[in-house]
């Protein structure tokens, strides 16, 4: 078992945990497993008992694969997977039909493979759940209880108490330092927290659908190694059809705008997924549900010992996979500096930068690669029509394939604008940049190979790692200042060649989270302003 720190003080004297989660979901236990490898006591409240099985969150991206990595559970989620790994899991975007003959390539994340130590992987979200529940079941330090249902959550200036209920009727208080709700878009603790939200409806009624089509499968035969299929038609002004794989040659689930009094008994849904396609194949349906088309944004994560994550925190239309992935890198960036507060080697200011950073960047998301491509789409369904002119609309889709590719390249969420990384001057953390080798403080670390033939990835610590490049002076001082700090650092000296000559830094800071916090070519003089920086103590 692998263990990344010790909390030397543990709980508080009136508490029975220094974090309690609401919600187990894949946020909630991303974030335990974080704070439990950290040996952080942990306590995850979940309703239930067993994952859901509705398969939202599929696409994975490469840097959440990072995070199954470091948590222990990279190979575990690999073996769960539900679609065959030589199989692609980029998709396509037809116009008016699936076999119109209009399609491109769409969202095609393996374009920024190089930059990521891991691979994408594709899985339903419930088979997601079920390894990080089987993960967090292999740590000591977090106490799962399914079953359980938060009802009230009262927080006040020493820490915060809960009120829970079992499903068998049975109730409990619990009292803890902090508390974070991962309990989704109606959730309980941001309410009590008195977290308010700001709401962009696009009044839209969703339906979610999942089926059965043997013969769908041989219909997009011609499409090999794509995962999902997203359809444009004029009528829906920018809004997507959408089917997706569960697995390989029968399951698919298909979300869709349908009018506003739609019911599961009132609407023919075999129709609409045959008018998606433009072929009519054979259809058994699963599941029938519905949901809102909003965008949702809170206007703070915090208050005080209060946090939220995940669909707690924000949520959005589930166009282009953001959401799930957005919602582990809450998970990661909060759980190192929850652990870093416990631990007692930062201090309170700390926790501030996790919605200074994250908050924004969901902003940057929402807006950036969801809103404003919605818009896009619906302004150029309105302008060509191949009905109309067939030459003209053929050359501007055409020019839309080369888009995809920017699109994946542009998506780099980043914290440059941070006031714990060393950043530019005037910038702000953005969803919006470039994937880079050079080393930039508040982006993520590209892997590079060290000279001993390991992957930098696979000696990064727990804590920070300082990686010098050159004659070691710095390092010695990055270390004495780490250890008069308590700062946890491991230190990784290698030359700047064999590729690490990219980074165009002779030191590099890391953060817990793979984030550097600071690349430059000093002598280690203001290695403990540094360091102390890197955790919100200066």
């Amino acid at each position: 078992m692998t263990t990344w720190g010790n909390d030397v003080r543990q709980v508080s004297a009136d508490s029975d945990a220094p974090v309690v989660v609401v919600g187990g979901g894949p946020v909630g236990m991303g974030l335990a497993i974080g704070l439990g490898l950290r040996g952080i006591k942990t306590i995850v409240i979940e309703r239930h008992e067993q994952p859901q099985p509705i398969p939202k969150g599929q696409n994975l991206t490469q840097r959440t694969m990072e995070h199954f990595h470091f948590w222990g559970a990279e190979s575990a989620l690999r073996e769960a997977r539900t679609i065959p790994p030589d199989y692609g899991i980029g998709g396509m975007t037809s116009y008016g039909t699936l076999l119109s003959g209009y399609n491109y390539n769409w969202l095609q994340r393996e374009l920024v493979r190089p930059f990521y130590f891991t691979d994408n992987e594709r899985l339903p979200q419930y088979a997601t759940e079920a390894v990080l529940r089987q993960r967090a079941a292999q740590l000591s330090s977090i106490d799962l209880r399914y079953g359980w249902t938060c009802r009230d959550v009262r927080p006040d200036a020493d820490g915060v108490s809960l009120d829970i209920e079992h499903r068998d009727g049975t109730k409990q208080s619990l009292r803890a330092d902090y508390v974070v709700g991962c309990d989704g878009s109606r959730s309980i603790v941001r309410e009590r927290a008195g977290i308010t939200q700001t709401r962009s409806d696009h009044d839209r009624l969703m339906v979610l659908l999942v089926f059965r089509s043997v013969e769908l499968h041989r219909l997009l035969a011609a499409f090999p190694g794509k995962s999902f299929y997203s359809v444009l038609h004029p009528e829906l002004e920018g809004y997507w059809k959408f089917f997706g794989r569960v697995d390989l040659g029968s399951t698919w689930f298909f979300h869709a705008p349908v009018p506003a009094d739609t019911t599961a008994d009132n609407f023919d849904f075999r129709r609409l997924l045959h008018d998606a396609a433009g072929a009519e194949f054979d259809v058994e349906f699963e599941h029938i549900g519905f949901w809102d088309l909003r965008f949702t944004l809170a206007d703070s994560y915090r208050a005080d010992r209060v946090f939220i994550a995940g669909d707690a925190a924000h949520s959005h239309p589930p166009y282009g996979g953001y959401g799930i992935n957005t919602g582990f890198e809450d998970a990661v960036n909060l759980a190192w500096k929850l652990a870093a507060k416990r631990q007692g080697w930062a201090p309170a200011s700390l926790l501030d930068s996790y919605d200074a950073e994250r908050r924004p960047v969901f902003a940057s998301t929402a807006r950036d690669f969801i809103e404003t491509p919605i818009f896009r789409d619906r302004d150029f369904l309105r302008r060509y029509d191949p009905a109309r002119d067939r030459s003209d609309f053929e050359a501007a889709w055409h020019e839309r394939h080369s888009g995809a590719r920017a699109e994946v390249n542009a998506f780099e969420p980043n914290y440059e604008g941070s006031s714990i990384v060393f950043g530019p001057a005037g910038a702000i953390c953005s969803a919006i940049g470039s994937h880079a080798y050079p080393a930039r403080a508040g982006h993520h670390l590209t892997p590079q190979p060290l000279s001993s033939g390991k992957n930098v990835f696979e000696e990064l610590g727990s804590g920070f790692t300082l990686i010098d490049l050159a004659d070691g002076a710095a390092a010695t001082a990055f270390e004495q200042s780490a250890g008069r700090l308590h700062i946890p650092l491991k230190v990784i000296k290698d030359t700047a060649s064999g590729g690490r000559e990219q980074y165009a830094a002779r030191q590099i800071l890391v953060r817990p989270d793979q984030f550097v916090a600071y690349a430059g070519d000093g002598n280690g003089t203001d290695a403990s302003y540094i360091l102390q920086r890197a955790v919100g103590g200066a």
